[in-house]
């Protein structure tokens, strides 16, 4: 006998076996991204992503409520959200839940409403929309998903065919994307929506899965004052963090009156509602007023009270730690027109940001890929009318994006810098009497003109670009492919270099990584400079993880 209908429960279950099936799959993922470098993380964030809205729903109170549970989808994966593919994943699950809320029951011609309306989002989220990706895989599905609710209520075998006709769309993937085909690999992004559905199918089917929601692990992001202060000096000890589920109308006034209600209690408000849920963040000394008055909307989820003064100790511990985030809490400051985030890693790196002028300085780790959530709590250090964020890295430019659609309170600017050295030219260019918008156009058209080169090692056989790559060789990536590869770290980068200079070139940059010594920095100093005597070079230790140098000419 088929099924035409699933519940809310049966719906909340497959999503959970979705998330955790791509959880279980993440290092295979990471090892189907096309370059071959230790930092490939497609996997990683796309289940962070969806693990952030797992969390949040299986902390929902039992029987289930379809309302609830696509609020926790929805809210969780989009603060969650990490890089490029777990962003546009945040986008089709907002997408899904936008057609099944508010049914009882959900039918196959819902359920290809929804996936119509998940890609019509994700689609929406990025600026150039590229085929062969994710996008098309989900594309894929949807179009499957269509067809056969039209001739069939059978939902054993509507979900059966969306499976399919992703991973169809899928392996064909490296046809549509030539860089996909000389790796070997489909991909990577698409791979990890295809494990979410084969989860939630194997979930419909009644297979034994293990629902164990492990918590996301929380990133070691640490705020720490430039002038180091006594934990007396601390005006409000509690940092209080919790969600409302809103169950009455909740209107512009009673946002603008709950948020003078916040401030009267604290500072460094955060106050961000979406589609039902209302996030809160305030820095207090009595979270039960605040806790109070957000029961007044609703119900309350995820709930977390700090005590930050006995927090102090340890965090001024952490921030000794070259690999801790050097991140500056503004909001104690008085108010300016311009602030600055900038995405950093390596020490040596964030010091260059922080004598540049930064505010607050987000620890890219090893993948630098910060949630979009990361990029909210910066935004709310920063005590500025204006804030400009400088992601440093391709793969974080729609978090950011991101992050800056739920600011209401200030003017959020995202400069897409692709490299730290982009960032730090950005800076170099912004000039204070000048509107944001003025200087957002003069770092803009700055950024164009710098070239980075990134000297990292390979983790495993291809080829790309007609180059055959070796595991442990020595590759130099410029902004648009590999440069030149090689078993000598500094006859590579030489190499690099040679290829990136021209008749143009006025200032060579090189930052060298945590693993280059002293040395052989001054080794590749004297030979640069004997080699382009005309031009004007900047050495620095960056310090940055995986990357022995990188470079930057402009």
């Amino acid at each position: 006998m088929s099924v035409n209908k699933i519940s809310v429960e049966k719906f909340a279950t497959m999503f959970l076996a979705g998330a955790k099936r791509l959880e279980s799959k993440k290092e295979w993922i990471n090892e189907l991204n096309v370059f071959p470098v230790p930092d490939g993380d497609t996997g990683t964030n796309m289940s962070l992503t969806i693990m952030a809205a797992a969390k949040e729903v299986a902390a929902l109170p039992k029987p289930f409520v379809m309302e609830d549970v696509c609020k926790a989808i929805s809210f969780g994966s989009l603060r969650g959200a990490r890089g490029n593919s777990g962003v546009i994943l945040s986008q089709l699950l907002r997408g899904l839940t936008k057609k099944i809320n508010g049914k009882e029951e959900i039918d196959a011609a819902t359920f290809a409403k929804a996936f119509q309306k998940a890609v019509e989002s994700a689609y929406k989220a990025v600026m150039k929309p590229k085929e062969g990706t994710i996008l098309t895989v989900a594309k894929g599905a949807a179009v499957r998903a269509k067809e056969v609710a039209e001739k069939s209520n059978d939902l054993e075998l509507f979900f059966t065919e969306v499976v399919k006709a992703a991973e169809e769309t899928l392996a064909k993937t490296p046809d549509m994307l030539p860089v996909l085909k000389q790796a070997g690999v489909v991909d990577s992004g698409g791979q990890g929506l295809v494990e979410v559905l084969k989860g939630a199918l194997d979930a419909f089917l009644g297979k034994e899965i293990d629902f164990d929601i492990v918590p996301k692990a929380q990133s070691k992001s640490v705020a720490v004052p430039q002038e180091v202060m006594s934990s007396e000096d601390i005006k409000f000890g509690y940092c209080t963090e919790f969600i409302v589920m809103l169950e009455k109308d909740y209107t512009s006034k009673d946002k603008a009156d709950f948020k003078a209600y916040l401030e009267s209690l604290g500072d460094s408000i955060v106050l961000v509602d979406d589609e039902g849920i209302v996030k809160v963040h305030v820095h207090t000394n009595d979270p039960g007023l605040a806790i109070q008055k957000g029961l007044s909307f609703g119900s309350l989820t995820s709930m977390k009270i700090d005590n930050m003064r006995e927090e102090h100790n340890e965090r001024l511990q952490l921030s000794q730690s070259a690999d801790k985030a050097d991140e500056f809490d503004k909001t104690d400051e008085p108010r300016k027109p311009i602030g600055f985030i900038a995405v950093s890693v390596g020490e040596g790196m964030s010091e260059i940001f922080k004598g540049l002028g930064v505010d607050y300085i987000i620890s890219g780790g090893q993948t630098m890929n910060p949630s979009t959530d990361d990029m909210l709590t910066a935004i709310s250090k920063v005590n500025a009318d204006s804030v400009f964020i400088l992601p440093n890295n391709k793969n974080i430019i729609l978090a950011a994006n991101q992050a800056r659609e739920l600011v209401e309170d200030k003017e959020i600017i995202v400069i897409p810098t692709k490299t730290v050295p982009q960032g730090i030219t950005a800076l170099i260019g912004f000039m204070p009497d000048k509107t944001p918008k003025e200087n957002e156009e003069q770092m803009l058209e700055d950024i164009k003109y710098v070239k980075t080169g990134q000297v990292t090692y390979a983790v495993r056989d291809t080829k790309m670009d007609g180059i055959e790559i070796r595991q442990n060789d020595i590759m130099a990536i410029g902004d648009k492919g590999i440069l030149t590869v090689g078993t000598d770290i500094e006859k590579t980068t030489l190499e690099m270099i040679g290829k990136m200079v021209d008749s143009d070139t006025e200032i060579i940059s090189v930052y060298a990584g945590e693993d280059v010594s002293e040395e052989d920095m001054a080794k590749l100093e004297k030979k640069l400079t004997a080699k382009y005597p005309d031009f004007d070079f900047e050495f620095q230790i960056g310090g940055q993880p995986i990357y022995y140098y990188v470079v930057s000419v402009e």
